[in-house]
């Protein structure tokens, strides 16, 4: 089982990897193998177990800690989402983003539900996750990278010029974040940042773009957390849910201005330094 303490720490984790670009389910399986954890990392292997159940909690948290920081523009998305069903018509910037929410989710969405289950049991392993994490730092590296080469060319787009297609694309490259190792925010701000956007609109989109997904992961996976795989867990759930929470909540509140004015190249060289360093550990 896990302890109050481990509780703690992987909800600390669970809250600021979530957000920040460096993939909070390779954090997830990396840490506990550097510490020792070992009951932990083959839990997360295994087709069902406590700790899956324990993780629940930690995704719905991190879902509400983004809907309160986002709350106001979530009131407007979802105003504008149903003023355009009832009018049948697109007409404001608020209809167009929920619009654009909706088309980038339906990708990862459909294959969350036909391949993550197969996907964490064979890849949530150290050495698979720190290949994965060094993957994610060479696509951050190379986004930022192909980004500079285009500055100067065309100012900035506005977020909500995007065109659905390009929600789609940004969209299909949140499928990336089913490999541990792969992080969700990175790999959906690098589509955005190659699409025009700037650093500050392509964060913005990729949070906003990040609820619905973790939030509705969380809710599917509840029944796990009510039933038997929760017992015994269900203490430390709620203990490691708060801490995951307001750790989401500082995450996004730093990133959100972090990313006025810097880019994702430190999280790049922490990937490729951090990945590498568990590949020399696990190989």
């Amino acid at each position: 089982m896990i302890s109050y303490f481990q509780a703690i720490v992987i909800g600390l984790l669970q809250g600021v990897t979530e957000l920040f670009p460096v993939s909070s389910l390779g954090h997830s399986v990396l840490v506990p193998a550097w510490l020792g954890w070992n009951d932990l990392v083959t839990a997360q292997s295994a087709q069902e177990s406590f700790y899956l159940a324990f993780v629940v909690a930690l995704h719905v948290a991190t879902a509400i800690a983004l809907l309160v920081y986002f709350r106001h523009d979530w009131v407007r998305i979802i105003g504008g989402f149903l003023r355009s069903l009832r009018t049948r018509r697109v007409e404001t910037a608020d209809e167009r983003m929920a619009w654009l929410l909706v088309v980038a989710t339906v990708p990862v969405g459909i294959t969350g539900l036909v391949f993550e289950h197969a996907l964490r049991t064979l890849f949530a392993k150290p050495l698979a996750c720190a290949a994965f994490l060094t993957v994610n730092g060479v696509i951050l590296l190379a986004g930022e990278l192909l980004r500079r080469r285009t500055v100067g060319r065309a100012p900035s787009r506005r977020l909500d010029s995007l065109e659905t297609r390009e929600a789609a694309a940004v969209g299909v490259a949140q499928i990336g974040a089913l490999f541990a190792g792969i992080s969700r925010s990175g790999i959906t701000m690098v589509a955005g940042l190659l699409r025009g956007l700037d650093h500050e609109d392509a964060a913005r989109f990729s949070f906003l773009l990040a609820t619905p997904v973790i939030f509705a992961a969380g809710v599917y996976k509840l029944p796990d957390l009510l039933g038997p795989l929760g017992d015994g867990v269900r203490g430390q759930a709620v203990v490691g849910a708060v801490v995951a929470g307001v750790a989401a909540y500082g995450a996004v509140r730093f990133l959100v201005r972090f990313f006025e004015t810097r880019t994702l190249m430190p999280f790049a060289v922490y990937c490729l330094v951090a990945g590498g360093l568990s590949i020399v550990r696990f190989a």
